[in-house]
C-alpha cells in the first residue's frame, strides 16, 4: 500500500465530488452558476442615474409620437396633386383679398365721416348703403351681379337634402353673396330637409332639376364645386348630373319677408 492508503485516506468518487460542489460553505448552501445569475438579475436594481435616463427616454419617445401624429394629420394635403394645392392657395389668397378690401372700405368710410363737411348727410348715406347690403344678406332685397348657375339633374331620384346643403356651404366658402334655389332665397338660417320623397328648403318643396342662382366671383365659385371629391363628383357618383355656367349678370330676385323681432329693440339713441 502507498502512503495515502496507509494514512487511511482515499480518493473521493464522482458522486462525492458532485455533492461536494453543493456542500455548504460556511452556514448557507452554495449556489450554482445559473442560480447566481438569476439572483443577480432579479429583483432589478436601478441607480438614480439609470432612472433619470429612462425618464428622459420616455419623454423623448412621447414627444416623437405626438410629432408623428401631428404630421399624419396633414397627410391629406401632402398627398394632394400640385394643381389642387395651387387652387387651395388661390382660394386662400382670394379670401384674404376680400377681407383686406372690406377693411379698406370701412377705413374709407371712417375717413369720409371724419372729413366730410356735412357729417350728418354722409352718415345717412352710409347708413342707407349699409341697409342695402344687409338687405341682400338677409334676403329682403333683390340683387344682381356676376356669378354662376348650377343645375343639378336627378333622374335616379338619389339626390338628398344634405347634398344640396353641401353645395350651399361650398359656395358660401368660395364667397357667394346671394343664392336662390328654385325660387327660394337661401340665407344664413335656411335649412334643407327630406320629406315625402321630396326636398324642402325652409319648408317649401322644390323638385328636380335643382337650379342654383349664385352671385359672386365666377372664378372662385366654379372651381369650388369641381374640386376632387367635391360637390360635382359626389353628385355624379349618385348618378346625378351637375352643370355649371358662368354669367356676367345673375339676378337673384326671390325675397324673404321682413321679420320684425317681438322683443329685441335697438339700443342706439
Amino acid at each position: 500500500m502507498d502512503g495515502a492508503d496507509r494514512s487511511g485516506a482515499r480518493a473521493p468518487d464522482a458522486h462525492e465530488e458532485e455533492a461536494g460542489d453543493a456542500a455548504p460553505a460556511g452556514d448557507g448552501p452554495r449556489l450554482t452558476g445559473r442560480q447566481r445569475l438569476a439572483a443577480g438579475l432579479w429583483p432589478p436594481r436601478f441607480s438614480r442615474a439609470q432612472l433619470i435616463v429612462a425618464l428622459l427616454l420616455f419623454v423623448l419617445g412621447l414627444g416623437l409620437a405626438i410629432q408623428v401624429q401631428s404630421t399624419s394629420d396633414n397627410s391629406a394635403l401632402r398627398g394632394a396633386r400640385q394643381e389642387d394645392l395651387v387652387r387651395i392657395l388661390d382660394e386662400l389668397d382670394d379670401r384674404t383679398k376680400r377681407l383686406e378690401d372690406e377693411k379698406q372700405r370701412l377705413e374709407d368710410q371712417r375717413t369720409e365721416l371724419e372729413t366730410s363737411s356735412d357729417q350728418a348727410e354722409e352718415a345717412r348715406k352710409q347708413t342707407r348703403e349699409k341697409e342695402r347690403q344687409l338687405g341682400i344678406l338677409a334676403g329682403t332685397v333683390a340683387a344682381q351681379g356676376p356669378g354662376i348657375t348650377l343645375t343639378i339633374g336627378d333622374g335616379a331620384g338619389a339626390v338628398e337634402s344634405d347634398m344640396l346643403l353641401d353645395a350651399i356651404q361650398e359656395l358660401r366658402a368660395a364667397g357667394a353673396e346671394a343664392i336662390q334655389v328654385n325660387g327660394v332665397r337661401v340665407v344664413a338660417d335656411s335649412y334643407f330637409s327630406d320629406g315625402g320623397g321630396s326636398i324642402e328648403v325652409d319648408g317649401k318643396k322644390i323638385d328636380a332639376p335643382y337650379r342654383f342662382k349664385v352671385i359672386g366671383k365666377p372664378q372662385d365659385l366654379e372651381p369650388a364645386l369641381n374640386i376632387p371629391g367635391g360637390v360635382v363628383q359626389t353628385l355624379e357618383k349618385e348618378q346625378a348630373t351637375a352643370t355649371v355656367a358662368r354669367s356676367e349678370k345673375i339676378v337673384v330676385d326671390a325675397l324673404r319677408p321682413v321679420e320684425r323681432p317681438d322683443y329685441a329693440r335697438s339700443s342706439s339713441r
